[in-house]
């Protein structure tokens, strides 16, 4: 069971930098769709939507291998800190799903309204990285809060 459960860590620590390190690419990607034409920014809004789906998908394998980490580790599901991780956790997904999809789809609608959804997108990319060190903080510290 040693060699299954440290597998299982191992998997939920690269799910974890995976699901965090890609969010870096956003910023110079928003930073060049200030002066990009429309084919340009076309194609960096997809390069835009595919590292949010990757991060997405990411963060489905840190759920999943944090679960079996749960079932097959020392820490009961009602511990504080994994009642907190999953608290934070909802809300990263909340601004994941609402921060970057609505400001997404709005902008071959909204050309007029290109500088303020672009720093919508850098606030919400803050936010959810704020959220997932967060997390990350909880799961290495495992702090009691009661």
């Amino acid at each position: 069971m040693g060699t299954f459960y440290t597998l299982i860590v191992y998997v939920h620590v690269v799910s974890a930098v995976v699901s965090v390190g890609p969010l870096v690419v956003l910023f110079p990607l928003i930073r060049k769709m200030r002066t990009a034409s429309a084919g340009e920014e076309s194609m960096l809004l997809s390069l835009f939507k595919w590292t949010i789906r990757f991060v997405m998908h990411a963060g489905h394998v840190l759920v999943v291998t944090g679960v079996l980490l749960l079932i097959f580790g020392p820490w009961p599901w009602y511990t504080s800190w994994v009642i907190v991780t999953v608290g934070v956790m909802m809300l990263s997904i909340v601004f994941l799903a609402r921060g970057f999809s609505k400001v997404l789809s709005r902008f071959p609608d909204e050309p007029e309204n290109r500088d303020s959804l672009l720093r919508t997108l850098k606030e919400t990319a803050w936010r959810y990285i704020l959220l997932l060190l967060i997390m990350l903080y909880l799961m290495v510290a495992k702090p009691s809060f009661w």
